[in-house]
C-alpha cells in the first residue's frame, strides 16, 4: 500500500529554458548523477525538479527506469529543501541502475545541500590606505 503524499509538493520542470536556465548555475557530480541548480530569487514557487537521462545511457526501457528511480528519491531527498526557490536538473547516469536506493537518496541530498546554498557575500576588498605612502615609495610588492 502507498504512503500518503507529503504536504510539501515539488514541482517539475517542464519547460527547456529553465533546464536551459539551471545549466548556467550551481553544479554537484557523483558517479551517479550530475545536479544543476539555480536559485531564484522571491518567485515563491518553492523548489522544482527536471530530468534529464540521454541517449548514450542506454535504450529507453532503462533510461525510463533510472528517471522511475530518481522521481521516487526525488522527494525523500528533497523535503528538507523544499522552501528554497531554486530550478534543480538531475542528469542521470547508468551506475543508477544497479546503485542502492539509499546511496541514490544520500547522493541527492548532497547534491540539493551543495547547489541550495545561499550565495556567499562578496569578498572584502583589501584595505588600502587613503593617503599617499611617505618618502614617494610605491604600494603593492616592492620589485627587486
Amino acid at each position: 500500500m502507498r504512503e500518503p503524499r507529503a504536504e510539501l509538493s515539488l514541482g517539475r520542470l517542464t519547460k527547456r529554458p529553465d533546464f536551459v536556465a539551471a545549466a548556467s548555475g550551481r553544479r554537484f557530480h557523483t558517479e551517479r548523477m550530475t545536479v544543476q541548480a539555480r536559485l531564484r530569487e522571491g518567485s515563491g514557487l518553492g523548489l522544482r525538479f527536471g530530468l534529464t537521462v540521454t541517449k548514450r545511457v542506454g535504450h529507453a526501457t532503462e533510461r525510463n527506469r533510472i528517471k522511475r528511480r530518481l522521481r521516487a528519491a526525488i522527494p525523500t531527498a528533497g523535503q528538507d529543501y523544499a522552501n528554497i526557490d531554486a530550478d534543480i536538473v538531475v542528469i542521470g547516469r547508468r551506475d543508477i541502475l544497479s546503485a542502492d536506493f539509499d546511496l541514490l537518496i544520500d547522493d541527492l541530498r548532497r547534491a540539493l545541500r551543495a547547489v541550495t546554498r545561499p550565495k556567499s557575500a562578496p569578498p572584502a576588498e583589501r584595505h588600502l590606505p587613503s593617503s599617499p605612502p611617505p618618502n614617494g615609495e610605491r604600494r603593492g610588492h616592492p620589485h627587486a
